[in-house]
């Protein structure tokens, strides 16, 4: 006896010969997936806003930074002149500030052959809210040479001021 295999019959085309349920099946997942694939585009924008009758704070006015040290200190030695000075404190404001790279910012001044360097010899801190960055500075006379180790500390948006100054024994290399 033989057993005779039955064939399924193809299931109804629609005009243009596709199946009718798989056409739905499409038809159902774009109608899920439209809205997440579209949603980026749509979505609501929340904006943060003020009420009306509130006005914007009014905001205190920036202390104008200057960057100044202040007169020569005595430990710097008595033979810097104003200009020696002047160069000195141009280095100790590059060094002391606290974005800077922590490297010595050289000087010098060529009319009286006087030089010398700075160099931050820590992070800055904080310490009774000012930010301070200690240092060793160094000057170079023809006569020899000294240093002098101290701190500048300025409150935020003030000024630099010098602190705890003395003179040093040894140091760095002068010639380097």
């Amino acid at each position: 006896m033989r057993l005779r295999r039955s064939k399924k019959a193809p299931a109804p085309r629609e005009s243009g010969g596709r199946h009718p349920r798989r056409t739905q099946v499409v038809a159902g997942l774009l109608a899920l997936l439209g809205p997440l694939a579209l949603g980026g585009c749509s979505q609501a924008l929340i904006v943060f806003q003020a009420e009306p009758e509130t006005a914007p704070p009014a905001l205190a006015d920036e202390p104008t930074v200057t960057g100044s040290i202040g007169k020569r200190p005595t430990s710097f030695g008595p033979d810097l002149c104003e200009e020696d000075w002047r160069r000195a404190h141009a280095a100790l404001t590059v060094a002391l500030d606290p974005q800077g790279n922590g490297r010595p910012v050289k000087w010098d001044n060529p009319e009286t052959t006087l030089r010398g360097s700075v160099n931050p010899t820590g992070l800055p801190y904080v310490a009774e809210d000012e930010i301070c960055r200690d240092f060793l500075a160094s000057v170079i006379t023809p006569d020899g040479s000294r240093f002098v180790r101290g701190t500048g500390c300025k409150p935020s948006g003030g000024t630099w001021a010098l602190k705890r100054l003395r003179q040093a024994r040894g140091g760095p290399n002068p010639k380097a």
